[in-house]
């Protein structure tokens, strides 16, 4: 039932090759690592979107602070989950163009944004308590702010 066979009756290994052949057609061809991590970030926002979109559960970890008489509620969810598809798009368009000014000026924002939004959440609105739900997004948006930052010159020919 397991082993080989079972692979060449239902999913060849030839077709499995040939799949996995054609990842690196994906993968951003600019060099350094930059652009793969905004495809990356970009695809972890789009499966965020989509969770946002389906339950209300992850998104409650991170705005764990809000008192049970304000709930977050659905509505919420799906403004979040806009706008991070939006953030997503930007993001995964900047892999593919990270050498064009105004696509780098664009990602930076959204990280910058982002970073603004959850900092405000925890320390001016006290929405968010500091945890692994809330520090995860403030770490990819520092990282990612230093990052382009640094990197600004080698990827922004003007």
């Amino acid at each position: 039932m397991f082993g080989p066979a079972l692979f060449s009756r239902r999913f060849p290994i030839s077709s499995a090759i040939a799949h996995l052949a054609s990842i690196p057609k994906v993968i951003p061809q600019t060099a350094g690592l930059l652009p793969k991590w905004q495809l990356l970030v970009g695809v972890v926002a789009v499966l965020n979107t989509l969770q946002n979109f389906l339950t209300l559960k992850f998104t409650r970890r991170i705005y764990n602070a809000v008192p049970p008489a304000q709930p977050v509620t659905a509505l919420q969810a799906r403004t979040f989950a806009v706008w991070t598809l939006t953030s997503a798009v930007v993001r995964v368009y900047a892999a593919y163009h990270i050498q064009n000014k105004v696509i780098y000026d664009m990602a930076l924002m959204t990280y910058l944004i982002a970073f603004a939004h959850f900092s405000s959440e925890i320390f001016i609105f006290r929405t968010a308590k500091i945890g692994p739900p809330v520090l995860s997004p403030c770490i990819v948006a520092t990282t990612s702010l230093v990052w382009m930052i640094s990197q600004y010159d080698f990827y922004v020919k003007n």
